[in-house]
């Protein structure tokens, strides 16, 4: 499939056009080079990008929308990394601390999100209500709840949004998962995830916040607690009130593939781990696996030690898949057997004969690309919020088992635990007055 060049007015256009249907982001085109947005008469003829969190992978997903678009505007809470990525980007872009004031200008079309966890939900469901579209980190929510709520805002207002699990714009991944869905493993039969480990070290002592951060506005909805630079910037994802450890890191990627390829849900969960015990320190486990059994009878399992990646074991055959390889012999029979076109059920993809060759970079780059044409043409793209909502549901439901510690029986149409009314206070947080998802 050829990629649409088209302008900031194509996006007007469309954007006014009815909503799009939200599905399962799997069974149609999009091709793999990344889209180029129309070279226009002046820089307003480009889509205007409003660009939040800029620190780590908020500063590379905004460095690839830059090959889609203008950035137009910038938000941080720390003024230091909002000051870089201002100076990274020209003079041009608004700066502001306030991601609504981001989404009150009327030059910003779409929205890139890379904060921290916590923060995702409220600001996609903000951004859709604002008539952004959205690309978002993974992953996608911080309770099971909140998914819900964001998936009912994304339908209502027909916003495209697109989650950063760009895995599956990468050719093993796919590769991997089209190899089970043409039966080439026979019947799929067991999952094996390998996340790797939390990190545990150490305690932290709370200090004065810098005075370039606005430490009120990062914590957002979780508790107000004094500052410790370890819960800030990559650190965060050890404590459990702002994400899920590799449960959700790590997670959201394997296990979004891993879920991809069984294409059924959980039915049952049980989860072990080992906790730490220290003061002030991380608070996700030593020590984790979690076993799920799935509504069509696969059994996946997920834990933090072995080779980081997936083992896919069917009746008639097995393939591993990293972001290094991907391995077996039902890949090596593609030689002297290829699959067809007509085979794909997942995502066309014409380079069968070098997946190895797709870099990490790449495949993100060609996940912006699905982002921004399906921007255009008002269809979901490959990661869409339902496919994403109930991936991380999943790693969500591992970290519950975890810590209630015993096995939970689930209804994945109602998104309840089965007469289990302990485990359904787990499905939300509290909230903190003035930063609740509404």
């Amino acid at each position: 499939m050829t990629h649409l060049n088209w302008s900031r007015r194509d996006f007007l256009s469309t954007s006014a056009a009815a909503g799009i249907g939200v599905g399962t982001g799997v069974g149609f085109e999009s091709g793999l080079p990344p889209a180029r947005a129309a070279e226009g008469s002046s820089a307003n003829s480009r889509i205007g990008i409003g660009a939040i969190g800029l620190r780590y992978q908020g500063s590379v997903i905004t460095n690839i929308a830059q090959l889609f678009g203008n950035i137009v505007a910038v938000c941080d809470v720390d003024r230091n990394v909002r000051d870089q990525a201002k100076a990274a980007f020209g003079s041009t872009p608004h700066s502001c601390e306030d991601y609504r004031e981001l989404l009150q200008r009327k030059d910003v079309d779409v929205v890139t999100i890379g904060t921290p966890d916590h923060w995702h939900t409220k600001m996609v469901i903000d951004a859709c209500r604002a008539g952004k579209d959205v690309y978002c980190e993974k992953p996608l929510t911080l309770t099971i709840d909140e998914g819900k709520q964001l998936s009912k805002v994304v339908q209502e207002t027909g916003r495209v949004v697109q989650v950063g699990s760009w895995q599956r714009s990468d050719a093993r991944f796919r590769l991997a998962v089209e190899l089970v869905r043409a039966g080439r493993l026979g019947q799929l039969q067991r999952v094996e995830v390998v996340l790797g480990k939390n990190s545990t070290s150490g305690s932290f002592t709370p200090r004065v916040a810098p005075g370039s951060l606005n430490w009120n506005l990062w914590q957002g909805q979780t508790p107000d607690v004094p500052y410790t630079e370890e819960r800030s910037h990559y650190t965060f994802r050890w404590w459990y009130e702002y994400s899920g450890g590799q449960m959700t890191d790590w997670g959201a990627h394997h296990i979004d593939i891993a879920q991809w390829a069984i294409n059924s849900r959980p039915i049952e969960i049980e989860g072990t781990a080992t906790f730490p015990n220290v003061e002030n320190g991380y608070n996700v486990p030593v020590h984790f696996e979690v076993n799920y059994k799935y509504a069509n009878g696969v059994i996946m399992t997920v834990k933090d030690t072995g080779e980081n990646g997936i083992l896919l074991t069917g009746d008639a055959g097995r393939v591993f898949v990293n972001r290094g390889k991907i391995s077996g012999a039902p890949v090596e029979a593609l030689l002297s057997d290829p699959l067809h076109q007509k085979d794909w059920n997942v995502y066309d993809f014409d380079n069968l004969d070098r997946p190895s060759r797709a870099g990490k970079l790449d495949a993100i780059i060609n996940h912006m690309g699905n982002f921004f044409d399906c921007v255009q043409v008002r269809r979901s793209p490959i990661s869409d919020i339902i496919s994403q909502h109930q991936s991380v549901s999943t790693c969500h439901l591992g970290n519950i088992s975890m810590r209630l510690g015993r096995r939970l029986q689930w209804d994945p149409e109602q998104e309840l635990f089965i007469d289990d009314k302990e485990a359904d206070t787990w499905l939300r947080r509290e909230q903190r007055n003035g930063f609740e998802t509404v």
